[in-house]
């Protein structure tokens, strides 16, 4: 267990940086993106309305990208995309 308290393998670091997306309606699409010299798309998942998926950053994935009508909750605060 990590000194957060986040179950990780003895091969991963945890970063400990989390978000937490919930959709407010059908086919926000979600995207992580890589890190390095070219940022790519390496991952990407559809939600419907109402649904909720929790994503951490870590040693691929810089950014998160959201699309649609959403609520994003960070350790920094909350927003709200596709307004």
């Amino acid at each position: 267990m990590g000194m957060d308290g986040v179950m990780v393998s003895e091969d991963e670091e945890p970063s400990g940086r989390y978000i937490v997306v919930k959709a407010l309606e059908d086919g926000v699409v979600i995207m992580g993106l890589t890190r390095g010299k070219d940022t790519r798309s390496h991952h990407s998942e559809r939600l419907d309305a109402g649904e909720v998926l929790v994503a951490q950053f870590t040693e691929l994935t810089a950014a998160i990208k959201v699309r649609g009508k959403a609520e994003i909750l960070t350790d920094v605060g909350k927003v709200a995309s596709g307004l």
